[in-house]
């Protein structure tokens, strides 16, 4: 589908074979969001429950980043406003309610969200002045209220103002700090937290000592980070060598995988773990009975495994047994299971090395559910 910006005073419209399918004022071209895969519950933002194996437009906007969790999506515009669709279950979507909604919904009027990151039915989001926001299933302490308590509306965790970034997962999760501490709550039943322990916590506690974490992300039960050195560390549940240290050891300590310092990008998924290096290229680790760790096999991996030969990887994005990945040149790509056209290639086909999805070359970042995936692209 050919699709083309044009300008007309002062404003933008979107032109697809001609037809316009979307306008707006804005001070720059906007991004537009894509959605396919599952559409239970409303999930792709598409006004329907509808599945879909190909990308479709959800809509025109200045759309900047995209979680999405079990049944339900979170996005993040450049103007600082923060919106939901999809279940509404136990208050996941943060609207005060328990409604689901087909179509992207604002989470209140505020303008000054900077990050969010959904696990599987809640959400962690920091604000531009440094305060912590979680909202949905409270059960484990998932929320860092210090309690087990559900809630639909964004509340914030603690009085802190010194939080940076977060990450999510089941039933706890994570998040670093300004001052490069790493802090974890929730369910510890795997170590998950790397509290040296199995104790489930319901606020935040911090890990180690150290100030040198730059980013962490959450899978099933495992947690990837990275150092500001670009060492790679994990914890948590290891069954399937997700933790890419080698072993199938779980670990309630961080450990480091291997000893190279040129990590760039982690994101974990269902018991498997993608990242990206400083030069560009992709590897994997963990469970592959899907062929979900892009290396052409289905053979599981406890360490990392180069995807391909290619230096041009620049994003990715794990959901359940796939992944979504994009390209320097914009191209996106995926690989994994399908059963629900999550990989977005009009079928069902699973593939177990990066095939590319259309022949777009704008694609700027990626998101994934548990079987459904979004994509912006300028």
């Amino acid at each position: 589908m050919a699709l083309q910006w044009q300008q007309y005073s002062g404003k933008w419209n979107l032109q697809t074979q001609g037809q316009a399918v979307g306008a707006g004022t804005w001070p720059s071209p906007p991004t537009y969001l894509w959605a396919w895969g599952e559409g239970g519950s409303g999930r792709l933002g598409l006004g329907n429950t509808t599945n879909y194996s190909s990308p479709v437009l959800v809509g025109a906007s200045l759309w900047s980043s995209i979680d999405s969790g079990n049944a339900f999506t979170i996005a993040l515009k450049t103007d600082g406003t923060l919106w939901s669709w999809g279940s509404g279950s136990i208050g996941k979507l943060g609207l005060g309610n328990t409604t689901d909604y087909s179509s992207p919904k604002q989470i209140g009027a505020l303008t000054d969200w900077a990050f969010s990151a959904s696990g599987t039915n809640a959400t962690t989001a920091v604000k531009t002045d440094g305060t912590m926001w979680s909202w949905g299933f409270g059960n484990g302490g998932r929320l860092g209220h210090g309690n087990t308590t559900t809630y639909s509306s964004p509340k914030q965790v603690g009085a802190l103002t010194t939080w940076s970034k977060t990450a999510g997962s089941s039933e706890y999760a994570g998040a670093v700090k300004t001052d490069g501490t790493l802090w974890m709550w929730g369910d510890n039943y795997y170590g998950q937290l790397g509290t040296n322990n199995k104790t489930s916590y319901s606020s935040p506690v911090q890990i180690g000592a150290l100030t040198d974490w730059a980013s962490i992300d959450s899978g099933e039960n495992q947690n990837l980070a990275i150092k500001t050195d670009g060492t790679l560390w994990a914890f948590g549940r290891n069954y399937a060598g997700q933790l890419g240290d080698g072993t199938t050891t779980d670990r309630s300590s961080p450990v480091q995988v291997g000893a190279l310092t040129d990590w760039s990008i982690v994101k974990a998924g269902d018991n498997m773990t993608i990242a990206i290096k400083t030069d560009g290229t992709m590897w994997s680790f963990g469970q592959n009975n899907v062929g979900q760790l892009g290396d052409g096999s289905t053979t599981g991996r406890s360490s990392p495994v180069q995807i391909g030969a290619l230096t041009s990887w620049s994003g990715i994005f794990c959901g359940a047994q796939f992944t979504l990945a994009v390209r320097t040149d914009g191209t996106m790509w995926s690989w994994g299971v399908s059963a629900l056209g999550q990989l977005g290639h009009g079928n069902t086909n699973t593939y177990s090395s990066p095939v590319q999805i259309g022949a777009l070359t704008s694609w700027v970042g990626v998101g994934a559910g548990y079987q459904q995936g979004f994509a912006i692209a300028e």
